[in-house]
């Protein structure tokens, strides 16, 4: 139920702001307490008490008041900060990672200028607990004793997501999430018996790459968004040669002439389980990132599908994050990883990095699914056509 909160008079308002104005803490206090007589439920002038008794020297006062307004407004960003604020002066920075915390969750898209520096020292200390709680942890725990490799590496992201360290790995898809499929960041090996002979491969593949960059055509922008849509993270690379691809599968339809200039490459993907789905996938590309470029944080359109990176060329350091997992490309080395979770790549080097990418089926879904899975997406192509006319 709302409280109603009446208005304090204008002569105690101006009294108020009066006092502030001459820094008259004390007497600011004396007013705010006739205000509050008269309008208990007002979360502004307890904001203000809270302000002149930490001015005053009364750090445990103002954290009454400030715990008062919060009773009245959880959801009071400036209260939370101030809160924690005083909590780390009074008690210290552990006492105010639990206030700093909730107050970063509800933080808006463009906070306010005058809270720069407090949300600031809020993700600085919480950062700085969460990696306090990870080293404890860790000093405490055998990991070695969880089993496997696997067992192992889940424990220890689990602990990093548990200290705060690390968030929790979803999958976000762009158009379809299919349940019960595991977010896996990078699923193991064994599940993909045909990666060894992909990369046995990767000299193969590379010759016919090699002549493909010589002839110079056939690589166009990765990224291109309409101009009448929103760019968002990808403005850098918008329509730019810094990432460029040369299709020889693109959302679905084979790319003959691309197919015809790099034929045993297009053989081999005869023996993979591509993911067909009309008009989405298979797409099947060379994807080329200039020197010193990162592709920023973004996520793909369904987890029925995974994508296969095998690296071609590699002058130097490149990395690749997925979720909470950061890589480095090997030569020869290929995986598959689950990009509805969010992901990102850099080339550190000062040259130009080339890998293959490949889009399969997720090895979860059952074959009966898989054609089903297709059967949707096509439907999902009509409905929009039958609708309004407009391919999908």
């Amino acid at each position: 139920m709302d409280r109603a909160i009446p208005e304090i008079p204008p002569a105690l308002a101006e009294a108020i702001d009066t006092a502030f104005g001459r820094r008259d803490f004390v007497g600011a206090l004396s007013v705010l307490a006739k205000a509050e007589a008269q309008a208990p439920n007002d979360v502004g002038l307890k904001m203000q008490r809270a302000v002149a008794l930490r001015m005053t020297g009364d750090p445990a006062g103002s954290l009454e008041a400030l715990s008062a307004a919060l009773a009245l407004d959880p959801y009071n960003l400036t209260a939370l900060l101030a809160k924690g604020a005083i909590l780390e002066t009074l008690v210290g920075e552990t006492a105010a990672a639990e206030t700093y915390r909730d107050a970063l969750k509800i933080v808006p898209s463009d906070p306010p200028p005058r809270l720069a520096a407090p949300l600031a020292r809020a993700r600085a200390v919480v950062a700085a607990e969460s990696a306090a709680f990870e080293a404890y942890l860790r000093a405490r725990l055998d990991l070695g004793s969880a089993g496997g490799a696997q067992a192992q590496a889940r424990v220890a992201e689990g602990l990093r997501i548990f200290s705060g360290t690390a968030r929790p790995v979803v999958q976000q898809p762009l158009l379809l999430h299919y349940p019960q499929l595991p977010a896996i960041c990078f699923p193991d090996r064994s599940l993909f018996p045909w990666l060894p002979d992909l990369e046995a491969n990767t000299e193969v593949i590379c010759t016919e790459l090699q002549a493909a960059l010589a002839a110079r055509t056939g690589f166009a922008p990765y990224i291109e968004v309409a101009s009448d849509a929103p760019v968002n993270q990808w403005a850098e690379l918008n329509r730019s040669d810094r990432w460029t691809a040369y299709f020889l599968w693109r959302d679905g339809e084979r790319q003959d002439a691309a197919c015809e200039a790099c034929p045993r490459t297009a053989a081999l993907m005869d023996h993979l389980p591509l993911a067909r789905q009309p008009g989405f996938a298979p797409t099947v590309v060379f994807s080329a990132l200039a020197p010193h470029t990162h592709i920023p944080p973004h996520t793909g359109s369904t987890n029925t599908r995974l994508l296969v990176h095998l690296p071609l060329i590699l002058p130097g350091p490149a990395r690749f994050r997925v979720g909470n997992e950061t890589r480095d490309w090997r030569m020869g080395e290929a995986w598959v990883f689950d990009d509805t979770i969010e992901h990102e790549a850099w080339n550190d080097a000062d040259a130009l990095r080339v890998i293959l990418i490949i889009d399969v089926w997720n090895p979860y879904l059952e074959p009966g699914e898989r054609d089903l899975v297709s059967a949707m997406l096509a439907a999902r192509a009509q409905f929009l056509n039958d609708r309004i006319g407009m391919k999908a």
